[in-house]
């Protein structure tokens, strides 16, 4: 099996399989079984008989909308990806269980507690922290513990096959070397005019280019499709907001929204007790009534030296971060307004909020507007999802549905199970559009769950076998891809031709472009296609340049390599090749194993 994945590793185009969830898990605690990575929702694929569900693949992609890595005009592209990711994922995950590799539970807590995410400012473990992070990155600590089983053991597997590969001294001295060589040299593009005359293209070209190219020519099997979709968001376009629900709205807003927030903050336990430190922020407030700065108070009575000389300021906060408490204090003041007295696990605090991270009402209306409408439409769009389903099941037509529901019958054109565009190619569609209920017996489709805001039935309407286009349809294209080969393969002949004259000694008047000391990583006007092709040439001999030709798709270039050198050492470039080297060597040997588990482990998608 190693040698079957070694194989399949050696190409320089195999990536890195990049984890899709953050290594961070849970700690205390029994929690709810039903959760992201519960069992609930429709099975889109199953792996090695591990399932994997609709609500997981939207929890993900939602989990990357919310982490601002993917913008949210992605959002329906991002499904097929996070799939995919998730297919690796267990690919991975079978193959660590087979192995029987096991983690500990004292290992996972380990691992956990030492995370500094998860630690107060005093480097302990903090559970209120832990907890209030886990809730805003939409993780329970039960199903954060059991992915960050998943990845441990998948950077094992990772780790594991990395270091059973490695380069030698000599290897990368080779690399070093080659890294900075360069070469020089000229190069001149042949083009069809330069050929003695045209290209012809004969009957029996064409049949004979027809007959071996079939599937060039091979139309799959298609379907035309009839569908309707019941839209949260374009029923919420057709909702007027009332201006008071708008304000109202953005006043409460500011009390999620992030804000910059200053504190006094006084310990107790070993210099003073609690009473003690409570008087003390007594009477520090009392200055701040009278009219004292903030500011000028933290500096003359905070414990928390790394503040109090900056007034205090702890800087932008958001929620998760500073614990329950502080934070309830802090998101419930208005911008100005100073809390009473806070107790932590720090001590105790006085808190100031310096400044509203929010936009302006203005700004602010079109989201405003966009969440009461799709608000107000929510008990709407369930009665007419519910009625999709209802009605969509019975009915022998979509155009019945349609008219019932108040919404558009829409009509594709030809799609195939491996080419649409829009909405027919999100993860489901043409699954459902291909299964036997409805393309054969001719049903209308289930409800297909798009995202949370829309659901899609679908009727196939026509249908046609895969076949190969007759000739008559497709002449003009198989006549241009003639002359294109024909020509093509003619400037070849001819730049073998010149490359034998000029290494003969005749002089032929070519119109040259001259590149000298050019390196492979140096930016330059050459093309990509003649750098590595003259790259791959032998070095010149004494009695004159090494002729050669570059070839990419229909353009042909003939070269002249004149001298190759050894470059300048550039000790920080070779050793980011040397780094980068290593690094795809690791991962064409990790992609190499994600390709064997692809080839052998049972992949259904449904």
């Amino acid at each position: 099996m190693l040698q079957s994945i070694r194989e399949r590793s050696q190409s320089w185009v195999a990536k890195v399989i990049i984890g899709a969830v953050i290594v961070t898990m849970a700690l205390f605690g029994v929690e709810s079984l039903v959760g992201l990575f519960g069992n609930s929702g429709d099975e889109v694929a199953s792996v090695n008989g591990q399932s994997i569900t609709r609500q997981q693949v939207e929890g993900n992609v939602q989990r990357a909308l919310r982490s601002g890595q993917v913008p949210p005009e992605q959002e329906r592209a991002l499904r097929g990806q996070v799939l995919d990711s998730l297919i690796a994922d267990r690919l991975m995950s079978s193959y660590a269980d087979d192995g029987g590799l096991h983690l500990s539970d004292a290992q996972l807590d380990q691992v956990i507690v030492n995370r500094s995410e998860f630690q107060d400012a005093d480097g302990r473990f903090d559970q209120d922290l832990f907890r209030n992070r886990l809730a805003s990155a939409g993780y329970t600590p039960l199903s954060f513990r059991a992915q960050l089983e998943k990845d441990l053991m998948r950077q094992q597997i990772q780790l594991g096959m990395s270091l059973s590969d490695f380069t030698l001294e000599d290897e990368q001295q080779r690399l070093a070397d080659l890294q900075r060589q360069t070469r020089s040299f000229r190069y001149h593009t042949l083009v069809a005019s330069d050929l003695d005359s045209p290209v012809e293209v004969s009957d029996e070209d064409l049949s004979r280019y027809y007959a071996d190219h079939q599937d060039e020519f091979l139309r799959p099997e298609q379907v035309k499709l009839a569908y309707v979709i019941v839209d949260r968001e374009a029923m919420a376009a057709d909702v007027d907001v009332e201006e008071a629900d708008l304000r109202e709205a953005w006043e409460q807003s500011a009390g999620q929204a992030d804000r910059r927030v200053s504190h006094i903050m006084l310990t107790f336990g070993d210099e003073r007790t609690r009473d003690e430190a409570e008087t003390e922020l007594d009477n520090a407030k009392a200055r701040l009534d009278d009219g004292e700065s903030f500011a000028d108070v933290a500096a003359d009575v905070s414990d928390d030296t790394s503040t109090s000389d900056a007034g205090g300021d702890l800087g932008v906060i958001t929620r998760g971060i500073f614990g329950e408490a502080f934070e309830n204090a802090a998101f419930g003041l208005d911008e100005g307004q100073v809390s009473d007295i806070v107790e932590t696990d720090n001590g105790l605090h006085l808190i100031k909020v310096t400044d509203i991270d929010r936009p302006s009402f203005e700004e602010a209306r079109p989201r405003l507007s966009e969440d009461l409408a799709e608000g107000q439409v929510e008990d709407a769009f369930n009665d007419k999802v519910q009625q999709l389903i209802d009605e969509s099941f019975a009915a022998e037509d979509l155009q019945s549905v349609a008219d019932d529901l108040g919404v558009e019958l829409n009509h594709s054109d030809w799609v195939s199970r491996d080419a649409a565009e829009g909405v027919m190619a999100e993860p489901g569609v043409l699954d459902e559009a291909f299964r036997d209920e409805v393309l054969t017996d001719g049903f209308n489709s289930e409800v297909i769950e798009l995202d949370t805001d829309r659901r899609l039935v679908l009727r196939v309407t026509d249908h046609r076998e895969a076949t190969t286009l007759p000739f008559e349809q497709v002449a003009d294209r198989v006549e241009g891809a003639v002359h294109q080969a024909k020509t093509r393969d003619a400037l070849i002949d001819l730049a073998a031709e010149r490359a034998q004259q000029l290494k003969g000694g005749q002089d032929l008047a070519i119109d040259w472009q001259q590149a000298s000391d050019v390196s492979r990583q140096q930016q330059s006007n050459v093309p990509d296609s003649v750098l590595g092709a003259v790259f791959r040439l032998p070095h010149p001999e004494q009695n004159g340049p090494v002729y050669g030709r570059a070839v990419d798709g229909n353009r042909v270039t003939l070269l002249a390599l004149e001298s190759v050198g050894s470059g300048e050492v550039n000790e920080q470039m070779e050793t980011l090749v040397a780094s980068m080297a290593e690094r795809m060597r690791s991962q064409s040997v990790v992609q190499g194993l994600l390709d064997y588990l692809r080839d052998t482990g049972e992949i259904e998608r449904q």
